[in-house]
């Protein structure tokens, strides 16, 4: 041993003393957490911990906005069947056609006492329409100069197709998951013939407008200090196999503080898919136990966040292996989401609900600890119950960050919310043409996600968007993002 030491250069024997340095690290951190589930946790671990990052983070791109409630977190298992309140309320936004309806017969010995009002909610299918644009042209008397009205703006240099033609197609296709060639029937049926390479064409120019917006989001995403990532794959033509298609993937980044979501494509799920994103980061991760995020997490300048709801999960599959055992942690982490749906229902602020969890679920996460913590030793490993139990006892300081503050979530489930969308369009269009059709696919993704998020309407921002970006000023193309639209527009 020491001859191989003897041999290696300075550098070589710093760079092992650091590795070293760092598995002791992890080992004394990992007896610690176990040490903690054996005897429970204090208190004070979360109170103050200087160590521990604040939120909303200082160096923030922009400010951050107040957190919205979420979707009510479902504690019981089976999904109960909503309540009928009766007739829904017609929206007040919608214009009104009123259609007069009187007696027949002779009224003209009759005096009207009053009237009954019934409204219904009507619809009209998609007017297509031709929008001409007529530019009067100007001599001078001398004629010696001529001008011409000004052509706005086009998305699409000598195309045809309108901003608001290409917002409805790209919305259409990545939002109501409806594939261009379904599209381009629709077309058919009200005597519009167009080929399907046009059509085609048309959402690869719109999407490539996008990219400088996209980009922007990148930056804003990079600068956030608590985000949520998952994966998900997509299948892409582009393949080293003739005829097979390629398996690639979108990491998806969901900021929940400011409910803006990310789709990044790589070809890969490797380690190397996220290390343009996370390599910088500094703050709260909250992902699900792959390995990849793991090794983030255990960055001095990241608390790693678990998911409880993937630790539910595997509790689940453990009821028929394990009824009675599964069903006692069910039974306390539903105590958990109890103590989170209070908090919302009541509308608490951050401050407010991490001294609610402090007080409420601090004892319970110390109860399932130390149960876990004695139970294991007496299960099999590769039994579902074995396998819930390690993967809530190897994730335990994990799974009980997020009482470190309020504005942490408790589960992941915000950026599973945010990737259903895209597991629909899979169903209809099956894969990507290609590796930067993929990757195009994901701005719209992106931006559409915000939109759903922030309850903008994706065809009007979109048609916005497209009429604005190639004039606005960059310095100001964050405006253009769906959650500034929305801002915009309630001004």
């Amino acid at each position: 041993m020491q001859t191989v030491l003897e041999n290696l250069s300075k550098q070589e024997l710093l760079e092992l003393i650091s590795s070293r340095d760092e598995k002791i690290a992890y080992l004394e951190a990992q007896v610690a957490m176990y040490r903690r589930m054996q005897f429970g946790q204090r208190r004070e671990r979360f109170e103050g911990d200087a160590s521990q990052f604040q939120l909303p983070f200082e160096a923030a791109a922009k400010e951050v906005e107040e957190q919205h409630q979420e979707v009510k977190q479902k504690i019981d298992y089976v999904r109960r069947r909503p309540r009928h309140h009766g007739r829904a309320k017609l929206p007040e936004h919608l214009p009104v056609e009123e259609v007069e309806i009187h007696p027949e017969g002779d009224l003209s010995q009759m005096v009207c006492i009053g009237r009954e009002v019934t409204e219904e909610l009507e619809c009209e299918p998609a007017r297509f329409f031709i929008r001409r644009y007529i530019r009067y042209k100007y001599a001078a008397k001398d004629k010696e100069s001529v001008v011409i009205g000004q052509l706005p703006e086009r998305v699409i240099d000598k195309g045809i197709a309108g901003a608001g033609l290409l917002a409805s197609i790209l919305v259409d296709k990545y939002m109501d998951h409806l594939p261009l060639y379904r599209q381009k029937q629709r077309f058919a049926r009200e005597g519009i013939q167009i080929a399907s390479s046009t059509i085609e064409g048309w959402t690869k120019e719109a999407l490539l407008k996008l990219e400088p917006l996209y980009e922007q989001l990148v930056f804003e995403t990079k600068a956030k200090g608590y985000l949520q990532v998952d994966e998900s794959p997509i299948k892409v033509l582009d393949s080293d196999k003739k005829g097979a298609a390629h398996t690639g993937w979108y990491w998806v980044y969901h900021a929940p503080l400011d409910k803006t979501v990310l789709f990044d494509y790589q070809p890969t799920r490797a380690a190397v898919g996220v290390k343009a994103m996370l390599d910088g980061f500094r703050g709260y991760l909250q992902t699900d136990g792959y390995a990849v995020y793991e090794k983030y997490g255990r960055k001095k300048e990241v608390t790693h966040l678990a998911c409880w709801a993937h630790a539910r999960r595997e509790f689940e599959r453990a009821l028929e292996n394990d009824k009675a055992r599964a069903g006692k942690a069910l039974t306390l982490i539903q105590l958990l989401y109890a103590v989170e749906r209070k908090a919302k229902e009541e509308g608490l602020e951050a401050a407010a609900i991490k001294e609610l969890r402090l007080s409420e679920s601090l004892p319970v996460l110390n109860e399932l600890g130390k149960w876990i913590f004695e139970e294991i030793k007496s299960t099999l490993p590769k039994s579902q119950i074995g396998k819930a139990m390690a993967y809530a006892y190897a994730r335990w300081d994990a799974l009980s960050a997020y009482l470190y503050d309020g504005s942490l979530h408790i589960d992941n489930n915000g950026v599973e919310n945010a990737i259903r969308p895209l597991a629909l369009g899979r169903k209809n269009y099956l894969f990507a043409g290609s590796h930067d059709a993929a990757k195009r696919a994901g701005m719209i993704y992106s931006f559409l996600a915000i939109c759903k998020k922030h309850e903008v309407n994706p065809y009007q921002w979109l048609k916005h968007t497209l009429q604005n970006i190639m004039s606005i000023n960059h310095k100001n193309i964050k405006d253009l993002l769906p959650q500034n639209f929305k801002n915009k527009a309630n001004m």
